[in-house]
């Protein structure tokens, strides 16, 4: 067995790597070595994350995937968290979060298999309900925004969120480049969707520059 430890943030300005002391305090104190770390800057919202499948592919039946919350795991709609659920199933991993004394006290207590098999069902339970919570405090965040934001525009005090010139003129330069948007995250620390804004922008350029 393999434990490999899942980090993430939401955004580049969040340390993604905050959990690793916590995780690794929870690791030591079982006698378990962390065999492998994936960190990542995506929104839990999103089912589509580099890093978290990277752990997937790595992963051998009966390793573990070690988080700090679920929350960290899953802010996913009911049938993307399905759709990773399976996945996870499919590769044979087991979760095991903080923030969920069960996903380990229990499953490592068990002394028989039917015994193991009523633990991984009640834990899978409490795992759908911290899920479905991950999700609620998401859409409710989002909602607030919008309400703050729709009030702001009324009054007339909302700007909107302040643009990196100096980055984004960078990454226009390295996109006409020819450089790979990997490359570009990598160098810049900026968002997929950050980058794609401004592809449109240097594709749209070009686009004028080749009708002159």
């Amino acid at each position: 067995m393999h434990v490999r430890a899942y980090m993430r943030a939401s955004t580049q300005e969040q340390d993604a790597e905050r959990a690793r002391t916590a995780l690794e305090a929870f690791a030591t104190e079982r006698d378990l070595r962390i065999a492998a770390w994936y960190v990542e800057n995506e929104s839990g919202a999103r089912l589509a994350r580099p890093e978290l499948f990277r752990l997937l592919r790595d992963a051998h039946p009966g390793d573990v995937m070690l988080i700090e919350q679920v929350d960290r795991l899953s802010r996913l709609t009911a049938d993307d968290w399905e759709a990773l659920k399976a996945e996870i199933g499919v590769r044979r991993v087991r979760i095991v979060a903080l923030d969920l004394p069960t996903s380990w006290s229990m499953a490592s207590s068990a002394t028989d298999a039917f015994t193991a098999r009523m633990f991984e069902a009640v834990n899978g339970m409490l795992l759908d309900m911290l899920a479905a919570v991950a999700r609620k405090d998401y859409d409710d965040r989002r909602r607030r925004q919008a309400e703050g934001q729709a009030r702001a525009k009324v009054e007339g005090r909302y700007k909107g969120r302040i643009e990196n010139v100096a980055r984004n003129d960078g990454i226009a330069r390295m996109l006409a480049a020819g450089i790979p948007w990997s490359s570009v995250r990598a160098t810049t620390g900026a968002s997929r969707a950050t980058i794609a804004k401004v592809a449109k922008r240097v594709h749209a350029a070009a686009q004028v520059e080749a009708s002159r």
